[in-house]
């Protein structure tokens, strides 16, 4: 069979990343997700894509009135990747058919120089180039070269989609061979892995260019500030990661690629070392990132209010796409636990159980209920609220669809030891000449079985990842055998977290996690009359997976809402306060919730 590569190929690294054909998920928790991205969420956004006209805007004579925001071709491409993965995956449904479409209507669009965006250069339209800071141009080419990778890699899509795509990317040489990059980073990954492809250096050179020329403050001026733009501090100088957080993140995933293929390490450290303060000051428990809704950002060091955590969809993509390079690039395992916390908190919070709407951003506290949207119209406000069909910026809903088509790549390594299990799910895998059946009920429960179908010629290793929550580390077996069955039990006991000290909008505050999943208090499941933000959580009391224990507050009512003594009565009586994990929050009508609960004083 020919190897079908997955979305992240780097010809250099501690660990190999497996292709998209080597794992196959058989079922469970991630196995009815990517069945149904397969097939409801993909037919959805195509839907939309064709009802608001932004796959219309490919169409020759262009019409007089371009439909969508500046960067809605990123929507078409990234769906076209989706579709890829989709169809290439063991098990996948083809879309074959819908990706020839897709490519004849591109093909039609682009320009006698490569030139390919719909939304600049035609007549009565601004110039090329003409907005670097919020244009998109570069932004949209690279995730177009991405779509044509991954139509490349699996066979999904004609070959003219990787013709169109180099020359895409001969014209951003030969534009961008002196001076200029764009505010929104995304092409750094895309002419990497073009480079992977082809072979062609061109592609990699400018790459390297983009990453270098950022940090010196060449972009216009905002009032959102350089930061934003990830043009503040050169990438190699900065510390943590700080402004638009979908921008700090493909950045940083660029900024990877790059140093592997060049084998500059001390970019490759500085990109390590920026993540780690990130992870350690400026997440949600959730994993996710980005706590000002204004300018979809991180903020200062632990400045992390729940009902202000922002934690775009599209940054848990991003993150988890990082933190993979970061595990190739380095063999550290700890990487996966980031990854394993953003699937099971971020993206499985996103979309809903038909696939059919999504979560924009993923707060962790919401005060008002949730709204009932109308299923015919896209939502013009999307820093905050319920799921929704669609919204004006809709570059969550196909983050997800590609990530999750191409999710066995991200679960499995290899190299010339033997297989690294990183994430668990029910599945085949195929890699380190063995073959391995995975049952799990994961993250339902913590038992995982792995069988061992086909041994390797000589003994190898298989390598599991325990969660920093289970313990940590890792455990080794030495496979030599089939019919070899090795058990791993991690350790699900629900558990109390508490925030740290700096993070003030947390200071008294508690949740539980259960395994990889953080829990939420729902308001459907409280006793009438009941609001989230009276209750208190007793934490000398170990917490059970579906409830804690803890006590009503009753506020006083009225007047100034400031007084020289507590201004509240505790009722005597003990309350059970039910739990559901986060990722079903929101999934049985309008609601509140909360995942950071008060505790009683001690």
């Amino acid at each position: 069979m020919t190897a079908i590569r997955g979305p992240v190929v780097p010809s250099r690294g501690a660990l190999r990343p497996v292709g998209l054909h080597q794992v196959r998920i058989t079922g469970g928790f991630w196995g009815q997700r990517q069945a149904v991205n397969g097939t409801a969420t993909v037919e959805h956004s195509r839907t939309w894509l064709d009802r608001l006209g932004w796959t219309g805007n490919f169409v020759e004579p262009i019409s007089p009135v371009r439909r969508g925001r500046e960067f809605s071709d990123s929507e078409v491409y990234k769906l076209m990747e989706a579709l890829s993965w989709e169809t290439g995956r063991p098990g996948g449904t083809s879309h074959a058919a819908q990706l020839a479409e897709l490519t004849a209507l591109v093909a039609g669009a682009q320009a006698g120089d490569g030139y390919l965006h719909t939304a600049y250069g035609r007549p009565g339209q601004p110039p090329r180039y003409a907005d670097f800071n919020f244009g998109h141009d570069l932004y949209c080419a690279g995730h177009f070269l991405q779509a044509a990778v991954a139509g490349a890699r699996t066979g999904a899509a004609p070959e003219q989609l990787l013709d169109i795509a180099r020359r895409v990317a001969d014209h951003v040489c030969v534009r961008f061979a002196d001076e200029g990059f764009c505010g929104h980073p995304e092409v750094e990954t895309g002419l990497v892995e073009l480079f992977r492809v082809t072979g062609d250096e061109r592609y990699l050179d400018q790459a390297r260019k983009f990453v270098e020329r950022r940090g010196h403050r060449s972009l216009p001026e905002h009032e959102f500030g350089w930061r934003y733009f990830q043009d503040a501090i050169p990438v190699r100088d900065g510390e943590v990661f700080q402004g638009h957080a979908v921008r700090a993140l493909y950045l940083a995933a660029g900024a990877v690629d790059v140093a592997v293929e060049t084998g500059d390490d001390d970019l490759l450290a500085a990109v390590a070392r920026q993540f780690d303060r990130t992870l350690e000051r400026r997440t949600h428990i959730s994993g996710g990132m980005g706590s000002r809704h204004l300018d979809e950002s991180f903020g200062d060091d632990w400045a992390l209010p729940p009902d202000r955590a922002y934690s775009e969809t599209c940054a848990g993509v991003a993150t988890i796409m990082l933190a993979h390079r970061l595990l190739l690039a380095t063999g550290e395992l700890r990487y996966g636990d980031i990854v394993d916390r953003v699937l099971h908190n971020v993206v499985a919070t996103a979309v809903a159980d038909d696939g059919r709407s999504f979560f924009y951003a993923n707060t962790l506290h919401q005060r008002t209920q949730t709204e009932v949207l109308p299923l015919d119209r896209e939502q013009l406000r999307f820093g905050g609220g319920p799921r929704a069909p669609w919204f004006e910026v809709s570059c969550c809903l196909n983050n997800v669809g590609r990530l999750v088509a191409s999710l066995g790549t991200y679960l499995v390594t290899e190299d010339d030891g033997g297989v690294q299990l990183h994430q668990y799910a029910p599945m085949r895998v195929e890699a380190g000449g063995m073959v391995l059946d995975v049952d799990t009920a994961y993250p339902d429960q913590g038992a995982v079985t792995i069988t061992v179908v086909e041994a390797p010629e000589t003994p190898r290793t298989l390598t599991l990842r325990v969660p920093q929550w289970a313990g940590g580390g890792t455990r080794q077996h030495r496979v030599s055998e089939p019919n070899q069955q090795i058990r791993v039990e991690l350790n699900m006991r629900p558990r109390w977290t508490f925030p740290d000290p700096r993070a003030d909008a947390l200071r008294g505050c508690a949740a539980v996690e259960v395994g990889p999943v953080v829990m939420c208090a729902e308001s459907v499941d409280q006793e009438d009359g009941v609001s989230l933000d009276e209750l208190r959580v007793d934490t000398s009391v170990a917490p059970e997976a579906t409830a804690v224990k803890g006590r009503r507050i009753l506020p006083v009512a009225g007047g100034w809402p400031y007084r020289g003594e507590p201004q509240t009565a505790e009722q005597p009586d003990p309350v059970v306060i039910p739990l559901v994990p986060y990722h079903r929050w929101a999934r049985r009508g309008p609601s509140t919730m909360r995942i950071w609960l008060p505790t009683t004083p001690s």
